[in-house]
């Protein structure tokens, strides 16, 4: 069996904040958590340069029909799939456009499954099994940085030339080499040591929100900050549908219900019929000239 030095990585030190822990009451132990919590968005803001690098390189690939693909293991691996599992509902998007894979399959996601993390060539067949191609991006996620399973996945992306990010929390470790964006925001010891869903795992969250987030609105389906292509799925998600129509045009809730039964429950095109006075059609055109901006077919009407 490999031998893996811990010792090396900060994830996996010991956190002298919480040393006595076991010892506390219940609300000294949730203020030590809390108090660590505190130091994940700072982690996070000092890689916003690279985020951003992440978030044009994202939104290039959209442009040229490319996908996003997270790769990850155990709780990275649980994140991607949260991630990519929400974008459909969210910004209306395919549910092939953002696509989250976990070492050891579907079955991986509720319970963990045994070494499938430690081999790399179960990455490249899961990519293949995709299609993936050099015009889809992948991001590479692990707390550890070192994952043989997701460093797998990197190396196959490389090979075909696709872009590959690291987003991982420990400095100088292997995926950050095999990186051409590196993410890598340092949240220090857990407050149990070696747990890295809680710290590690918080920054991940933050950062993955913020990369399909960005180039969500960079694709144009954010008006203000309305998601103004989210898909009508039940009914809290009819009356939200409801409410940004009202709230982006100041129109009343029956004109809105009307242009949105008009244009087939799609918000943007019923916003732009409200705000420009064209038709359905005329509507649904310009958006398409506007490649899907509410603000420029507002321009050009």
């Amino acid at each position: 069996m490999q031998q893996i030095n811990l010792l090396g990585m900060v994830t996996e030190s010991r956190n002298p904040n919480s040393e006595n822990i076991d010892s506390c009451s219940t609300l000294e132990i949730l203020k030590i958590i809390n108090n660590e919590d505190k130091q994940v968005a700072l982690a996070v803001e000092k890689e916003l340069a690279n985020i951003s690098l992440a978030v044009d390189a994202i939104s290039q690939a959209f442009l040229n029909q490319g996908r996003l693909i997270y790769i990850g293991a155990g709780t990275s691996g649980r994140l991607g799939i949260l991630d990519a599992s929400e974008c459909p509902p969210t910004y209306g998007t395919s549910p092939e456009q953002v696509i989250g894979l976990i070492a050891g399959g579907q079955p991986a996601i509720l319970k963990a499954v045994e070494n499938a993390e430690d081999n790399p060539e179960l990455a490249t067949n899961d990519l293949k099994k995709i299609n993936f191609n050099s015009n889809d991006i992948l991001v590479g996620i692990a707390a550890s940085g070192r994952t043989p399973y997701v460093i797998g996945g990197m190396q196959y992306a490389k090979s075909i030339g696709s872009t590959v990010i690291s987003l991982c929390c420990n400095p100088k470790s292997p995926m950050i080499k095999l990186a051409n964006i590196a993410i890598t925001p340092i949240v220090g010891a857990e407050v149990i040591t070696g747990s890295s869903r809680m710290k590690a795992g918080t920054a991940q969250k933050l950062v993955l929100n913020m990369l399909t987030t960005a180039s969500m609105i960079k694709q144009g389906k954010v008006y203000g900050n309305l998601m103004v292509d989210v898909e009508a799925t039940n009914a809290k998600l009819i009356e939200r549908q409801i409410s940004i129509v009202t709230q982006a045009t100041n129109c009343c809730r029956e004109e809105a219900i009307t242009a949105l039964a008009k244009s087939n429950g799609h918000c943007k095109t019923a916003i732009l019929m409200i705000l420009s006075g064209l038709n359905a059609e005329q509507a649904k055109k310009k958006l398409t000239q506007a490649h899907g901006f509410i603000r420029q077919a507002l321009q050009t009407t």
